[in-house]
Order: C-alpha cells, then sequence, then structure tokens
C-alpha cells in the first residue's frame, strides 16, 4: 500500500517570490554555457600542447602514478578510475575511448600510451578496460618531462581539492604530428597527422627565420604523414590548409599487381588513414553482389602482426588487373577524401589556424616553458649555493660555531647567536644547526667548495638563457632536435603531385578483348601468347631462345588443346597465358610461362604440339613409335582432358600436328634413316576410341624418329645420325640438310626410302625434322644450333663437348596456315 506524504507547512513569515525570465533568453544563455563547456573541457585542443583536456588529465594522472615506460604496466581501468574520481568528472567510457586512441598507432603517428592487450584495429572495438593494461609511452614522458618546474600554470580541479595543470610542457608538437579530431557545438576540428622528423626541421627553420612563408615551410613539411601509410594525390588541397587551415586531400590505398597461382590479383598493403579492411570487403562484396563491379573472383585477408596489412583480390581472366584497380579506387574507401579543419583554442579563444601559426604558437609555448624552467632552477641553485656559502662560513671557524651552539640554552638563542656572530640568514643557520657531525671532515669541504663552483657556473648559464633571446630560442631549437632523433621515424605517406592515375577506364578496357592472337609452345615447354601476326610470319633471323616448335591461330579470350605422347589432349585456357610481345623476326618466349604451372603431365609424358578444339575441319593427324597413324577430331568435351587414340602397350605418340585442310603431306622418319611421307587424304579420319592404322613398315628393333606435316616445296629434311649405344650428347656423329623434293612419295605402309647414309660408327639416326626452311635448331638448354646449308653435311653436332640437336622448326607461318608472303607484303 503506497504510503502518503505530506508537505510540512510553510513558515509563518515566508514570503513567495516569483520571477518571470523570458524563455526565449533562458534558452539562449543556457545553451551558450553549454557551448562553452563543450568547446573549452570536452571537444576542441589547446593549440600549445595540443591535447583536449581528457587527453591532459590521462597523462597527467599517469605521470602522478609513476606508470613511466621502465615500469610494469597496470590496468587501464585502475587509470580510468583515478583520472575520473581526481580530475575528469565524466563518464569512463570516455575517458577509456580517449586512453585507448593515445594507444593506437594507426591512429597516432606518434602514440603517447603503451598499452599491453586488445587496443581494437580499424575494423574492431578493443577489449573492456578490465582486461588491458597501460603505461606511459616515451613520448610521454616528453610531454610531462619538466612540469614539477613551475613550467605551466595549475588550476583547481572540478571540486576545487586538487590541482591540475592548465596545459603540459609538451616537448613534441602534439597538435601537428598526431593531429585530432572533435566535433563542438557549432564547430569541428579535424587535423591531419604529420611527420614529427619534418616538423621539427620545420620548427627549426621559423626560429632562425621567423618571417618564413608558407612555400619556405613546405620545403620541410611537403605533406601530411598518416600513421597508416598509403599515398596522398593531389597536393593543392593542402597547400590551401596550410594557409587557411581549411582543405582537402585525396588519400588513395597502396596496392601492386602480382601473380597468385595461375591468375593476377591486387594486393593491398595499405589503407587510407581510419579506413579498414573489413569495411572495404564489405563494400567489395555489395559492389560485386549489386553487379557494379564485374573481374573479383576472390578475396583473402591475410593480415597478420608479423606481415601487415595483406588484402589479395584475385581477378579473373579475362580482366586487365589495372583497369579494375582504378574501378576499387573509384567506388570503394581505397581511395578516401581527408577534409583538414585545423580549429584549435588559442589564448581560451577557438581559432583556425594555417601551418605556420600553428608552429608559431608551439614555438611560443616552448620559449614559456624553457623561460619558467630556467628561472625555476636558477631559484633552486641560487638557494642551494646560498645555503653551501653559509656552511663553508661556518667551516672556517667550527671550533667557535660548536661552542656557541653548547652554550646555548635552547635553539632559538643558538639560532639567534649564530645569526649575529657569523653574520649568516635564517635558512643558512637552519642548515647549519641540521647539519650531521659526519660533515664536518676535510673532505666534506673540498667537496662543498667543487659544488659551489659549479652551482655558480650553472646559474651563469641559467642566467644568460634568461637574459638573451636567442639563446633561448637556441636551447628550444636544440631540445627539438634531441626529440626528433629518439622519437623520429621515416615517412610513410607517399605525396603524388598530381592525380595519381595511372590506368583510367578510358584509357584500359576493364576487360580483355578477344582478339585474334598465336599460341606458342617452345621445345623447353614454355607456353605464351602474342598478336604480332607479322613477328609470327617472319623467316628472318633466328632470336636467342628455343625455338618454338608449336603454333597455331586462337583467339584471347578462347580454349585450346595440349597434345601429349600419351595420346592426350589437355584443356588450357588462352587467357592463362603470358601475353609477350614479338620481336620484329621471331617471338622470344624467355617471359613464357613453365608448362609444368598450368599442367600436370605423367611421368615420361612430354607436350608435343598445340591444337584447336573445335568439331570442324580434318582434325589432328597423329604418328606413334610404332609406325601407326591416325586422324582424329579432338571435339569439344566437357571435360578437361581426354584421350584422342589408343595406344599399344610400350607405344607414344612421337608427333602430332593441327590439319588446315585434309591433304597436307605425312612424314614418317625413323631410327635407321628411313624416310615416308603420303597424302593425309589417304589417312581415314576415326574415333577417339581408335587406334589408327599402319603408318610406315619398321624393321625389326627399329621406331619412328620424327613425325609430322611437309609442305613439299621449300622444306628440308634435317637429320642426325651417331651411336644408338653411345651416352646421349656424346655420339660422334654428323647433321645433314637435304632438300625435301628428292625423296619421292610412298604409298602409306611402305618402308619409303633412305634419307641418310651411316658412316663408320653410326647405326641410327639420334635426330630427325623436316620442315620449311630456313630451319632452326636448338640444344637442351634452348641455345641456337647452327645447321648446314641444305645438300651439305657437317661435322661437329655430335662430337663430345658440343650441343646436340634436340629441337628444329622452319618460319611458324608454313604451321599456322598463313603465307609468309602476306605478311612480308603487309
Amino acid at each position: 500500500m503506497a504510503r502518503r506524504t505530506t508537505k510540512p507547512p510553510l513558515p509563518d513569515d515566508f514570503e513567495e517570490h516569483i520571477l518571470d525570465i523570458d524563455v526565449g533568453d533562458e534558452m539562449r544563455s543556457s545553451f551558450l554555457e553549454y557551448a562553452y563547456s563543450v568547446i573549452y573541457s570536452r571537444a576542441l585542443p589547446d593549440a600549445r600542447d595540443g591535447l583536449k583536456p581528457v587527453q591532459r588529465r590521462i597523462l597527467y594522472t599517469m605521470n602522478e602514478m609513476g606508470l613511466r615506460p621502465d615500469r610494469g604496466h597496470v590496468k587501464s581501468a585502475r587509470v580510468v578510475g583515478e583520472v575520473m574520481g581526481r580530475l575528469h568528472p565524466h563518464g569512463d567510457t570516455a575517458i577509456y575511448d580517449a586512453l585507448v586512441r593515445m594507444t593506437q598507432p594507426f591512429s597516432l603517428r606518434v602514440p603517447t600510451v603503451d598499452g599491453h592487450g586488445n587496443f581494437g584495429s580499424p575494423d574492431d572495438s578493443p577489449a573492456a578496460m578490465r582486461y588491458t593494461e597501460c603505461r606511459m609511452a616515451p613520448a610521454a614522458v616528453a610531454m610531462t618531462a619538466s612540469i614539477d618546474e613551475d613550467t605551466v600554470d595549475f588550476k583547481p580541479n572540478y571540486d576545487s581539492r586538487e590541482m591540475e595543470p592548465t596545459v603540459l610542457p609538451a616537448a613534441i608538437p602534439h597538435l601537428v604530428v598526431n593531429g585530432t579530431t572533435g566535433i563542438a557545438v557549432g564547430m569541428a576540428t579535424n587535423c591531419a597527422p604529420h611527420n614529427l622528423v619534418e616538423v621539427v626541421q620545420a620548427l627549426r627553420h621559423l626560429i632562425t627565420h621567423p618571417t618564413a612563408t608558407i612555400d619556405d615551410l613546405m620545403r620541410f613539411v611537403p605533406g601530411p604523414d598518416l600513421p597508416t601509410g598509403g599515398k596522398i594525390v593531389g597536393l593543392d588541397g593542402i597547400r590551401d590548409a596550410y594557409e587557411t587551415g581549411r582543405g582537402s586531400f585525396r588519400m588513395r590505398a597502396s596496392a601492386r599487381i602480382e601473380t597468385i597461382g595461375r591468375r593476377k590479383g591486387i594486393v593491398v598493403t595499405e589503407l587510407p588513414y581510419g579506413v579498414g579492411t573489413e569495411k572495404v570487403i564489405e563494400r567489395i562484396k555489395t559492389l560485386v553482389q549489386g553487379k557494379k563491379l564485374q573481374g573479383i573472383s576472390d578475396m583473402k585477408d591475410l593480415t597478420d602482426r608479423e606481415h601487415g596489412l595483406r588484402l589479395v583480390i584475385e581477378v579473373k581472366n579475362g580482366f586487365v588487373p589495372e583497369a579494375l584497380l582504378e574501378q576499387l579506387y573509384r567506388h570503394t574507401p581505397m581511395e578516401d577524401s581527408f577534409g583538414i579543419n585545423n580549429v584549435a583554442l588559442v589564448d581560451g579563444q577557438p581559432r583556425t589556424l594555417g601551418l605556420k601559426e600553428m608552429l608559431e604558437v608551439f614555438l611560443e609555448h616552448r620559449y614559456d616553458v624553457v623561460r619558467r624552467r630556467s628561472q625555476f632552477r636558477r631559484n633552486k641553485k641560487a638557494d642551494r649555493l646560498h645555503l653551501i656559502d653559509g656552511l663553508l662560513v661556518a667551516l672556517l671557524d667550527i671550533d667557535e660555531v660548536i661552542q656557541v651552539i653548547r652554550i646555548s640554552d635552547d635553539t632559538a638563542t643558538a639560532r639567534e647567536r649564530l645569526m649575529s656572530v657569523f653574520d649568516l640568514s635564517l635558512a643558512q643557520t637552519d642548515y647549519i644547526l641540521e647539519m650531521q657531525l659526519r660533515r664536518l671532515t676535510r673532505f666534506s669541504r673540498i667537496e662543498l667548495e667543487k659544488e659551489q663552483q659549479e652551482l655558480r657556473r650553472e646559474i651563469e648559464e641559467l642566467d644568460a638563457i634568461l637574459g638573451d633571446e636567442k639563446l633561448l630560442r637556441k636551447v628550444v631549437g636544440d631540445e627539438l632536435t634531441d626529440v626528433a632523433k629518439a622519437y623520429g621515424t621515416p615517412r610513410r605517406t607517399v605525396l603524388l603531385e598530381s592525380s595519381g592515375t595511372t590506368v583510367t577506364s578510358s584509357a584500359v578496357a576493364l576487360e580483355v578483348a578477344d582478339d585474334p592472337c598465336f599460341a606458342l609452345l617452345s621445345a623447353t615447354g614454355l607456353l605464351a601468347r602474342t598478336s604480332n601476326a607479322e613477328a609470327v610470319g617472319s623467316g628472318g633471323a633466328r632470336t636467342n631462345h628455343d625455338v618454338v616448335v608449336s603454333a597455331i591461330a586462337t583467339t584471347a579470350r578462347g580454349e585450346i588443346g595440349v597434345l601429349t605422347s600419351a595420346g592426350r589432349v589437355l584443356r588450357l585456357g588462352v587467357l592463362d597465358l603470358p601475353a609477350i610481345p614479338a620481336s620484329a623476326n621471331d617471338p622470344n618466349l624467355q617471359g613464357g610461362l613453365p608448362l609444368s604451372e598450368v599442367l600436370s603431365l605423367g611421368a615420361g609424358e612430354r607436350a608435343l604440339a598445340l591444337c584447336t578444339l573445335t568439331a570442324d575441319g580434318p582434325g589432328l593427324a597423329l604418328g606413334t613409335r610404332q609406325g601407326t597413324v591416325k586422324r582424329v577430331n579432338p571435339e569439344v568435351l566437357g571435360k578437361d582432358e581426354w584421350e584422342v587414340i589408343r595406344l599399344e602397350p610400350g607405344d607414344e605418340v612421337v608427333g602430332a600436328t593441327q590439319l588446315l585442310t585434309g591433304t597436307e603431306t605425312l612424314c614418317f622418319i625413323t631410327t635407321d634413316a628411313q624416310l615416308l611421307h603420303f597424302g593425309a587424304e589417304g589417312v581415314r579420319p576415326q574415333g577417339r576410341a581408335g587406334g589408327g592404322i599402319a603408318g610406315i613398315r619398321l624393321t625389326s628393333g627399329e621406331s619412328v624418329a620424327w613425325f609430322g606435316v611437309v609442305e613439299p616445296e621449300g622444306s628440308v629434311v634435317v637429320t642426325a645420325s651417331g651411336s644408338s649405344t653411345a651416352l646421349p650428347g656424346t655420339e660422334p656423329g654428323l647433321v645433314k640438310v637435304t632438300p625435301f623434293t628428292e625423296y619421292p612419295p610412298k604409298g602409306r605402309a611402305t618402308g619409303g626410302v633412305r634419307c641418310h647414309r651411316f658412316l663408320k660408327g653410326e647405326d641410327a639416326l639420334v635426330f630427325a625434322w623436316a620442315g620449311t626452311a630456313p630451319a632452326r635448331a636448338s640444344a637442351a638448354s634452348g641455345a641456337p644450333v647452327e645447321l648446314p646449308e641444305a645438300n651439305g653435311r657437317r661435322d661437329g653436332s655430335g662430337t663430345p663437348g658440343s650441343q646436340p640437336i634436340v629441337a628444329c622448326a622452319g618460319p611458324l607461318s608454313a604451321r599456322i596456315g598463313v603465307p609468309a608472303a602476306s605478311h612480308v607484303e603487309g
């Protein structure tokens, strides 16, 4: 049941006074008081030490608690409680948030609090203050140094029980170096961080050249230096901010293009100030889901403490990474703007300051701090010198001093007699009376005289600082230099004079166009693509690389097949192949992609040729080690690999080529130097499961050395003889180059004609090839091997110590079905 309360009766002499107050005036005055409170007590920093009241109180309290960098960490809750109970009558959350920001290296350029524990990231909030620990960072020592030497004024705290500093001595230009942000009533501040070494250089220049201009100062401070690095593009807004206190600039992430597996990727290592990886990832996902951003296959955040920020964005095949990166800059927080609004308190009034004004306010503060500190130290040393002078006077007549003290009835009488007899002051007399007997030694007198001389010298130096303004400025400059050496770090942010745009959407298309190109396979297993048709069709001098053994016409976004010695065709995307520039003579595959990185081959399996994957056309021609020939169309199947010939045990494909008309000349060359060529129309096409038909009749113990397609006119036959029992590369053989027209055609499944006569010590062909002249040969290392002229025969190809031929080729135009003359004329 509710208890009824009654009001006490009013006294008899009570008189009621009602004041009529205008509501508008009351709202105006109350709001003005609230605005003043927010401006001066919470939101805006003091231009002298660059700290808001809560930050100043945190550092002062930690200094009073003795939480020096060489001491152990304490719970953050303890610091917050001390600050809240003694100086800052606000919520603990606001104090802890300020403490957290002072520990974060990604928020401040020079952190002032050393945190231990989870103090958050640009994406995540910190742990509760009961879990984290903190202490003063080395830079905080410089901020509070000499605070107990009457360098700054103190004021009562909120309940007038304690005193707190109105400003810290601040040997570091905190406002310019660490920046700040805050929202007051009717105004806001947003200062950008800068590099400490650069700011100190500008301050030293301003000390010696007080009339320096903004251009002079910008030689030392060219722009902000953000804690997270990145890039700043465009310096016009920075100059405006340095002149007027207001301006803006664009921040851009640092990213590079890397090869990630079989694809290209964008690796982001630095993000704009205040932007986290999760924010970027979320924005990219939104754009991809809304189909406003294409070309991204996957994103991985590989950030860790050891390697730092690493955001990997994988690019789909068919998209240009540089153009996609430009899209990311345009539509995601990977490029953001920073608005500078340098509002700070100067003499208790909020002002918008340019760079020079901020530096001047800090210097005037340091002049005042050093002046007051010097005066304080001079007074302390003068007091000490005064005591030592009196003590030395007493030591000269120590026996009389003892006698005066002994005959005195009390301390007061002894004090008066000493002051009158030895002409001492009250402070000197009290010091003598409190002196211990062990100080009355001969060595004590020597030490006192030495200390007296040292004190006089130090007082002279302090008097010189107080009396000479130039010397005072020099002291301030030297101390700033020491600060820069102790706490300075190299610049992290790159400044770009212009927009910094290297790739734009109008300059480079986002996707790779499906333009015609040529896929190439070299003798050492390198893959590449090129769009230079003139180079492909050229028959000029050979470039210094392994020969191209297979080339087919395709498109940049198409698919091709790789036919292997095991009778398999492996699907391969052309976009996976690196695009290489073709020289004026022949494509150079030194920048090609190794075959082993994109295809998995079995033991002993070799890649023989490239082919198309279309159902139309005459298909492929294959020749096996046991003399079988087959025509087959690989077709487009729903898998990445399939067999195109059924091989007998011990057999393998030795040659394969893409047919263009179906009427080409097929050629076999055997190890016993037999050559057989016949028309492809005599070979009936078979399905993939077929085993082929007889191509050439082999004698016992012999096999096919080479198989391929030959154009009779203008072709040559290259054969190299040697011993089948010799070690590879040591055969003492000969090389022969013969016009192909010297060999008459024979019917399929016959033995062919002799193409090479063996000399003494030779019993087999170690290499054979037929194709369009001029022929080019290479060794296993890719080094070129010179061939003799047609109708010739030359020693040296197989002699010990030389490089035997392992591959041979002619002009590429003969193998891709494009007449070379058309390219020459073009």
